[in-house]
């Protein structure tokens, strides 16, 4: 599979100071620097191959031990010293920089150069030696493959018999919430359009029943065997606009892949970085509407998965256990009652017990668990981060938001890791707080270990 659209614009105006030959570093040099706190090792190909897809065909995919995530067009974005902060990086330590290609990795360090990296050198055996040494250390996402990149997606769309598509084919969703014209304005060819009201309940905003779930997926021709994969439109929702969900389509793809996995679809994929990243590989859209093809038979009783949904009494169970975590997935003005989050819920503040989980700046953003181009965030940060309030993949940990949608996005980063016991509380704060018997505070908590960046102070 060759990888369509990893590089960047050439990149002008470097002063000649800085334009001499990068070094290089060698294969069994590299061995040796794994694991040395002075050493720093960055990845500049697309997420998804640090992930481990195999987009150039190399024997093994995943990334060198300890390397971090930052693909190459990132140096294109106007706030690199940002980004390099975020990562942790740290101009004073050796840099190593590999990617796929040489070029690649020369236009990173140069750039890495004027940010006063003095020390980089370049590591140009990925593909030829490290992916092929059985013996090389590569790590990867658990379920990588469930994040697919476009170019996977585009070659699928092609021809059905690709690597990995279930026995009942493939079904492109855009999702939206109650925006139709937001398919309309264009979509992939061959995507069918979903809305997220037809799985959740607009009373409760819960997962809608069975009966109801199995009528929606099997109109939409899907059943237990399609390979199933989910995307959305982001365009910075705004808080005083009456559906603000509206405009966060890739988080309600989100929220229709929990729900999914939890009525019984094996194979659940989310286009990585939702329709902008389609656009970013230069793939055009269509406003030709792909019709349905409706199926008899899902092939299983709903819900296939029923552990994966949490309702309140258990909610409140989880509260109780040592072993077990119930991860508010909301922003810092929601929990400490600044805000309710949505402006059809009026109770604010928090359930007491809950760990807190972070999502970003407020109820329609995930920036805690993304990158600037809307890709999912490199997973070791978000163990890290969840690592910190103890977040655990040892214990059961339940994530729920307000009505469920940020939740369904951190169970889903959870699920690509391959944590074992993970689930939605599907009623989150706007069920909890609908019960005035239900205990809650506001103000800032005492002693709650916070996740180290806060959004919207």
């Amino acid at each position: 599979m060759e990888m369509a659209c990893d590089s960047v614009k050439v990149i002008i105006g470097i002063p000649m100071s800085i334009m001499n030959e990068i070094p290089l570093i060698e294969t069994e040099e590299l061995y040796d620097s794994i694991g040395n706190e002075a050493t720093q090792i960055v990845d500049v190909r697309p997420i998804e191959s640090y992930n481990g897809w195999r987009l150039r065909d190399e024997e093994r995919g995943g990334h060198i031990p300890g390397s971090r995530s930052m693909p190459l067009k990132w140096f294109d974005y106007i706030d690199l010293p940002d980004i390099v902060e975020s990562k942790g990086l740290s101009p004073a330590l050796t840099t190593v920089i590999y990617g796929y290609d040489i070029e690649d990795s020369e236009k990173a360090a140069k750039l890495l150069r004027r940010l006063g990296f003095d020390d980089v050198l370049i590591y140009e055996g990925f593909l030829d030696e490290w992916s092929q040494d059985p013996g090389g250390p590569l790590d990867k996402l658990a379920r990588f493959d469930k994040a697919v990149p476009p170019v996977w997606l585009n070659e699928a769309l092609q021809d059905d018999k690709v690597e990995g598509i279930g026995k009942g084919g493939i079904v492109l969703c855009h999702c939206h919430y109650r925006n139709p014209e937001d398919y309309n304005l264009g979509h992939i060819p061959g995507a069918i359009e979903l809305d997220t009201n037809s799985l959740e309940s607009t009373e409760t905003w819960n997962r809608r029943s069975p009966a109801e779930l199995e009528s929606v997926l099997t109109a939409n021709g899907i059943t237990t065997d399609t390979t199933v994969v989910v995307y959305g439109r982001f365009s910075d929702p705004r808080n005083d606009d009456p559906f603000p969900g509206s405009s966060e389509g890739q988080l309600g793809a989100m929220r229709c892949a929990f729900i999914m996995l939890y009525a019984g679809v094996k194979d659940v994929r989310v286009l990585n970085g939702g329709l902008q990243s389609w656009l970013d590989c230069g793939y055009e859209l269509t406003t030709e509407p792909t019709v349905n093809q409706p199926v008899d038979d899902f092939g299983l009783t709903i819900p296939g998965r029923p552990d994966l949904a949490v309702d309140i009494e258990e909610a409140k169970l989880i509260l109780k256990a040592t072993d077990k975590n119930l991860v508010c997935v909301r922003s810092w003005p929601e929990l400490i009652g600044k805000v309710s989050g949505y402006n059809y819920i009026e109770k604010k503040g928090r359930i007491p017990g809950a760990v807190f989980g972070n999502c970003g700046s407020d109820a329609y953003h995930m920036e805690n668990y993304r990158n600037l181009d809307h890709t999912g965030r490199e997973y070791h940060e978000i163990e890290r981060m969840w690592e910190e309030v103890g977040i655990t993949p040892d214990k059961h940990n339940s994530f729920y938001c307000g009505t469920g949608w940020r939740g369904s996005e951190a169970f889903f980063n959870a699920w690509l890791m391959g944590w074992p016991d993970i689930s939605v509380f599907d009623g989150g704060w706007f069920e909890w707080s609908s019960d005035d018997s239900n205990p809650f505070e506001t103000g800032e908590p005492e002693g709650m270990r916070i996740i180290g960046r806060i959004y919207g102070l």
